[in-house]
Order: structure tokens, then C-alpha cells, then sequence
């Protein structure tokens, strides 16, 4: 007989607002007109959020850097040199035919260890999406 695995909590909507609420803080404190995308474990959209000034395209942008984090459970920071021709992840395929968006922003988020959601940033330089998403991810606790 095997031993049942703890329980996690999973990520919540009301997380995930909190989630967003403090990315949009860190955004507005960089002065980043941002996209903001949180996904729970199974790849759900449980909140999103685009600054008006954001352009369009930072929407769908967020969303997939949050998914990217999920699917590969890492900062999508991490993942950049991968992407890049002659890297590991250059010609990976998708099941959607489009190539995933690897650049910094997207950042998975765990609890007790175990993945349970990510989230996306997108709108600023990379290194300003990743460390909104970052600050976001370490108020969550």
C-alpha cells in the first residue's frame, strides 16, 4: 500500500488576485505600463490585468509567459539562453504550431514545495517583467 501524498493547497482565485494586485503595484513603482497573467496549476487564466497604456500584444504575451513557467516549472528568465539559435529549446516544437515565448517574466509559483500556478508579466524589458513577477511571487508567501 502506498502512502497517500500531503496535500497542497491549491492556488486560488483570491490568490491569484493578490498576486496581481502586487505585480501591478511593482509595475507602477518601475513605471511599467504591464500585462499581467496568473494561471493555476492545471493552466486555468485566473486573473488577468492590462495597464490601458499597455499595448495589445502584452496580453497574449503575459499569458504565455505564465504558461511557459508552468509547462517547464521555471522562470522563464532561466530559459532565455535556451531559446536563442543553437540553443537546446531553439526549434522546440509546440502542440499549438506556434513557438512558446521564452523571454523574462514568467515565473511559476509553488507551495510546500510543489507547483500549484505561475504568472506572466508583460510590457516591460525583460528584466523589468521578471522581477514584477518575482516581487509578485514573494509576497505570496
Amino acid at each position: 500500500m502506498s502512502t497517500p501524498e500531503t496535500a497542497v493547497a491549491p492556488l486560488t482565485t483570491q490568490n491569484a488576485e493578490a498576486l496581481l494586485q502586487s505585480a501591478r503595484a511593482a509595475a507602477e513603482a518601475a513605471g511599467v505600463t504591464a500585462a499581467i497573467s496568473v494561471v493555476d496549476a492545471g493552466g486555468h487564466l485566473l486573473a488577468f490585468r492590462r495597464d490601458d497604456r499597455a499595448v495589445l500584444i502584452a496580453g497574449e504575451t503575459s499569458t504565455r509567459k505564465a504558461f511557459t513557467a508552468l509547462q517547464l516549472d521555471a522562470p522563464t528568465a532561466d530559459l532565455v539562453d535556451a531559446v536563442q539559435p543553437g540553443g537546446a529549446f531553439h526549434t522546440l516544437p509546440t502542440a499549438l504550431d506556434r513557438p512558446l515565448l521564452f523571454l523574462a517574466g514568467g515565473v511559476p509559483v509553488h507551495r510546500d514545495g510543489r507547483l500549484i500556478g505561475a504568472i506572466g508579466v508583460g510590457g516591460g524589458a525583460p528584466e523589468q517583467d521578471h522581477e514584477i513577477a518575482t516581487t509578485a511571487v514573494a509576497t505570496l508567501g
